[in-house]
């Protein structure tokens, strides 16, 4: 029993076998209570009948002529007097005598039930008082064969069984839908979920509904989608790595062969040295960028929240890019509060603002312009890093900060970046609580700005 739709089905039609044979079993009961309490206040009834008739007429005339409309009838009578002494009877023998003789309380006007056990006693029976000028005179023993009642419950028993037969076959073809119903998308997902599994990530189910299953399907599809931009995502990675780490290794190993076999001249051995160190930087800035990067995805880093003084800070950034501005002949403008507080990590603060600005001067022509900007809004700390440099094409915008990303490939030799730098400030803003954003037109420049939320410091 392996399959979930038997399983689900077997469930299904115990539950509701079981309720429809609870349900079915007190409408029989309250049925049958209700068709003998039915024969009983008939029977009483007609009892009364005759004890009205008798009050006014109490004789023997009129005692015959009710008995002999009781012996043409399904029913017997027994009419006597106050002492229970049987004056007339429709019934040819004494066996309902124990019935008669039973003892009784106070027995109201309306009539009394003198035997109403249907099941194991033979006949029902009721008795009505004769009161004549208020003392009671007599009484009228009504009698009915309870083979009358037995059968009109065993008639009721063959239509309660049908009834219970065709509610079985009903409950059983529901539950056939029913099940097939609810195990179909399941077994769409399983089937999803194998080919997922085979590296097949391109799957669609059904969503016919809103529900449980709609949601499933569609987180289904989801992870699929995920999954898919996953594995393309790694097989990226890996080509680029690959990449990274082919092309200074191609340089470090040719040019050194060069020096180890053909012994040039000191000033072409200087020139080869110096490529291969350059190279070797570069695989070192490389490997710096990947370990950063595996502790952000691991959060193995922490972010360490200090009090910073930002006309201190600023000033000491400042000094620090004054080498590389100078060299390229270029303007720094700085611009912030002179007393300007920011809880923040110092060392991931200065990571992000030095990775940013050296982007800008390494993408800005010699003469240009760079600008660092800093203030404050209601409860938030503004960023802002511009450049009139190169600038980024508007279809390279949504890309920008994703890992080994180049607006130009050309740009990666002459400039020297890993495509990383983006990425790693990204991170490092978000593990902040802040968020960056980016505005940029070719040929005009690009800026940067970081927001930063005060009440989350």
């Amino acid at each position: 029993m392996k399959k979930l739709s038997i399983k689900i089905g077997i469930i299904f039609f115990c539950i509701i076998f079981g309720l429809i044979t609870f349900m079915l079993f007190l409408l029989h009961e309250a049925v049958v209570e209700n068709r003998v309490k039915e024969e009983l206040n008939a029977l009483q009834s007609r009892g009364n009948s005759h004890r009205t008739v008798l009050e006014k007429h109490f004789n023997k005339e009129i005692i015959e002529h009710v008995i002999l409309m009781e012996s043409e009838s399904n029913t017997d009578v027994v009419i006597t007097d106050e002492k229970k002494n049987i004056l007339s009877s429709s019934i040819t023998n004494h066996s309902y005598d124990k019935y008669i003789k039973k003892e009784f309380g106070d027995i109201p006007y309306k009539g009394e039930i003198a035997e109403g056990n249907w099941r194991q006693e033979p006949v029902i029976s009721t008795m009505s008082p004769i009161k004549i000028n208020g003392q009671t005179s007599g009484y009228v023993f009504m009698f009915q064969d309870t083979e009358s009642v037995h059968n009109l419950i065993q008639s009721l028993n063959k239509h309660f069984l049908l009834i219970g037969f065709i509610s079985v076959f009903i409950t059983i073809i529901i539950i056939i839908f029913l099940s097939r119903g609810i195990t179909k998308p399941l077994i769409q997902m399983k089937e999803a979920t194998s080919q997922i599994n085979k590296g097949n990530f391109a799957v669609s189910l059904p969503r016919k509904s809103a529900d449980e299953l709609g949601e499933l399907a569609t987180s289904i599809e989801t992870l699929a989608t995920d999954l898919n931009y996953l594995k393309r995502e790694r097989n990226e990675f890996l080509a680029s790595i690959s990449h990274e780490l082919r092309t200074p290794l191609t340089y470090i190993k040719g040019y050194a062969d060069i020096l180890l076999k053909q012994n040039p001249p000191t000033d072409e051995r200087e020139k080869y040295l110096a490529i291969i160190v350059t190279e070797i930087n570069r695989l070192n800035l490389l490997i710096q960028d990947l370990f950063e990067l595996a502790k952000i995805d691991k959060n193995s880093f922490v972010i360490k929240k200090e009090k910073i003084d930002l006309s201190i800070f600023l000033k000491r950034l400042e000094r620090k890019l004054k080498p590389a501005i100078t060299e390229k002949n270029m303007m720094f403008n700085v611009h912030y509060p002179s007393s300007l507080n920011l809880h923040a990590d110092p060392i991931r603060l200065e990571q992000i603002l030095l990775n940013l600005l050296d982007n800008a001067i390494k993408y800005s022509k010699t003469g240009g312009l760079v600008e660092l900007k800093v203030w404050k809004e209601k409860k938030t700390i503004h960023f802002l890093i511009r450049d009139n440099g190169k600038g980024i094409p508007e279809k390279d915008i949504p890309y920008i900060f994703n890992r080994f990303y180049r607006v130009e490939k050309s740009r990666k030799r002459s400039l020297g970046g890993t495509g990383l730098g983006l990425s790693i400030v990204q991170e490092l803003v978000h593990a902040h609580g802040a968020e960056i954003t980016l505005k940029s037109q070719e040929q005009i420049g690009t800026e940067f700005e970081i927001i930063f939320k005060e009440n989350e410091q």
